[in-house]
């Protein structure tokens, strides 16, 4: 069976070294503009573009250009393009015109799932005006994403989500975000108002004999449950063989807006479920402690998205919560590294910490580093807790000066 891509968002640097370190195969990202992600935050600048291939290598990297480009914005993203071109393996569109942009400078360009491609006859046509590459649409089930591959082959190939938030409207394209808080979807700005509490307000009006207005009773009611519209976050730890057997040439996981954690777990979950199909070792238990690992970051409820069929009500989250079984709290910063002994110290800004704890240190180019606390010492003292506004030292691989550092705290929840 042939080994499929393993694609990791990458927001940041810490994300990007994260995705690296974790076995990602490939690594998507945002220049802050014409992308599905255009608020501050998570993106890169242009001239990040150098470190960015430094640093990956092997790795191979997509930039998504993969908003609606309007009139009057052409000239800006080919300029993009002529400037990303040699750092980039390929751009990620659904714009026609964008597309004829990449075709004019011979750039390799993918199709987002933007453009809800959901049959064969549509890749063959992408194919035909150059597309390497079809990132099917969410709404496909499994059996529609064999049949498309078996009519086509690998040219071009096939990629599908495999994990992460998923859009109630079909592929994304929501004019929601737009309408209530003129923030366009369809350009990376959507705010989300699917995720909010909604009411329904009914009014009653009350005339005279003559049909005059004389009263108006308002009365509101708060829909229960409250997550009526947002969908609840695709997982497809359970059945990786099946994906990979429908001829997926690479699974994506959503997730640029989410931190350096999630990107970590996840490339690392998917990467050893892909292994392990390959060895014949994949199997429930495996899949069991995968989806144990997957369900300690950030995640609504999971769901097998439309996979096995395009559902109703179900589709959608029961809780507005993220259902994490780890949540990070900050304790501090790296103020100082001693090399040679291996000793990290830390300024304690906010949770304090105690030998034996869990904690994680997360750098743009440390990406994340997961260790248990051994003994704190301050000068000749080994102080039982860490508090805040004290410093610490103690035993930890290699990290920098400025990182970032989490304590680790386990939670029940119940899915």
């Amino acid at each position: 069976m042939k080994r499929p891509e393993i694609l990791a968002p990458a927001g940041d640097f810490t994300c990007l070294q994260a995705a690296i370190d974790a076995g990602a195969d490939a690594v998507y990202f945002g220049l802050g503009t014409f992308n599905m992600r255009a608020r501050s935050g998570v993106n890169f600048k242009a001239e990040d573009l150098p470190e960015i291939a430094r640093r990956c290598g092997k790795v191979k990297r997509y930039l998504a250009l993969n908003a609606i480009m309007f009139e009057g914005e052409v000239e800006d993203v080919e300029r993009t393009i002529v400037a990303a071109k040699p750092y980039v393996d390929a751009f990620i569109v659904s714009d026609w015109g964008v597309i004829s942009l990449c075709r004019r400078h011979g750039a390799t360009f993918h199709v987002s799932t933007q453009m809800s491609t959901s049959n064969s006859l549509a890749v063959r046509f992408l194919a035909d005006q150059g597309a390497t590459r079809v990132v099917l649409a969410r709404e496909c089930t499994l059996a529609e994403v064999k049949r498309i591959h078996d009519e086509l082959g690998d040219s071009p190939e096939i990629e599908c989500f495999v994990h992460g938030a998923q859009c109630v409207a079909e592929s994304g394209r929501c004019f929601m975000s737009q309408d209530v808080f003129g923030k366009s979807a369809c350009r990376g700005e959507c705010v989300q108002p699917c995720r909010r509490r909604f009411k329904v307000q009914a009014v009653d009006l009350y005339v005279d004999k003559d049909g005059n207005p004389v009263h108006e009773a308002k009365t509101a009611f708060e829909v229960e449950p409250h997550t009526v519209l947002s969908a609840k976050d695709l997982c497809s730890i359970g059945f990786v063989d099946k994906l990979m057997a429908a001829g997926i040439a690479s699974f994506k996981i959503e997730g640029r807006a989410r931190n350096a954690n999630y990107v970590k777990t996840c490339v690392e979950a998917y990467r050893e479920a892909v292994d392990a199909v390959i060895a014949g070792t994949y199997g429930p238990d495996l899949v069991a402690r995968l989806r144990a690992k997957l369900e300690t970051v950030f995640h609504r409820e999971f769901a097998d998205g439309m996979y096995f069929g395009r559902p109703g009500a179900d589709q959608f989250a029961d809780s507005e919560d993220s259902l994490a079984t780890t949540v990070k709290r900050h304790v501090g910063i790296v103020v100082d590294y001693f090399l040679k002994a291996g000793i990290a110290q830390v300024k304690i800004q906010d949770h304090e910490i105690r030998p034996g704890d869990e904690i994680q240190v997360h750098g743009p180019t440390t990406g994340v580093l997961e260790l248990t606390l051994g003994e704190l010492r301050r000068d000749d003292e080994t102080p039982v807790v860490g508090e805040k506004g004290t410093w610490v030292t103690f035993k930890c691989p290699r990290c920098r000066v400025g990182d970032k550092v989490f304590f680790v705290e386990h939670r029940p929840t119940s899915l």
